[in-house]
């Protein structure tokens, strides 16, 4: 299992949502790119980057910011998303150069245009499957889809996309733990690889997804950035895993 730092963009500056509320923001850095950088030279496989003006805006805003911080830790490969929810703003973020794109908003509310991104962009999208509880959350979090998790997840592994993001809203920026037994029951489900967020406060946290059968990743924010994980140990202990 691989671990990927996660870069949330607001306004230019690296932040943390707790459990994806804007008005619970923490600012960790006024300068993405080297924070990108810092995780990229401490052995990071993968980053995931997230566009939250996009998000909350429905259409992207820091495309620019993303392509600086693609450059600035080549090779290291990047996912992002915030706000995908047309085929020109999908086209314009891969453009930046990154590897995948992770669509959650369209992908749940219109599955005809999900399958046409998948097929126009084959082995690069990620679907996000944000939840609150059983239910999917769009628009930056701050509505809930009638369709389930398991739902979308069916409907991603159909259209052919490559991987799903699963976050459990009520534990994202919490470093409580993450919803191992949820995050199982989607992979099983799905039978798609799954890249577990939202939780996650200490390398035994990691050790303990990376033991669930589909789970590929792990999305890590606060916990890296608070420090209570140490980026070095914690790749050092999935390796030894």
């Amino acid at each position: 299992m691989i671990l990927i730092p996660a870069v949330d963009l607001r306004e230019g500056r690296c932040v943390r949502l707790l459990e994806g509320r804007d008005d619970a923001r923490t600012v960790f850095s006024d300068d993405p790119v080297a924070m990108a950088e810092r995780w990229a030279a401490a052995g990071a496989e993968r980053l995931h980057v997230v566009d939250l003006d996009g998000a909350f805006a429905g259409t992207p805003r820091q495309t620019a910011l993303i392509a600086k911080i693609v450059d600035a830790v080549r090779p290291v490969p990047i996912e992002a998303g915030g706000g995908l929810r047309d085929v020109a703003a999908v086209e314009a973020v891969l453009e930046a150069g990154v590897a995948w794109v992770v669509i959650g908003t369209r992908a749940a509310v219109d599955a005809a245009f999900l399958t046409d991104v998948c097929r126009r962009f084959p082995e690069r999208v990620i679907v996000a499957a944000d939840a609150r509880g059983d239910r999917v959350a769009i628009r930056g979090w701050t509505a809930s889809s009638e369709l389930t998790v398991v739902e979308l997840g069916g409907r991603a592994r159909d259209a052919g996309a490559s991987a799903l993001l699963y976050t459990d809203v009520s534990r994202d920026g919490t470093e409580r733990g993450p919803n191992v037994e949820a995050t199982a029951a989607l992979a099983q489900a799905a039978r798609l690889p799954v890249l577990a967020s939202g939780g996650v406060g200490c390398i035994e946290d990691l050790t303990r997804l990376a033991r669930v059968p589909g789970v590929l990743g792990t999305v890590v924010g606060r916990a890296l950035y608070t420090g209570a994980i140490d980026l070095a140990a914690a790749l050092a202990a999935l390796r030894a895993a």
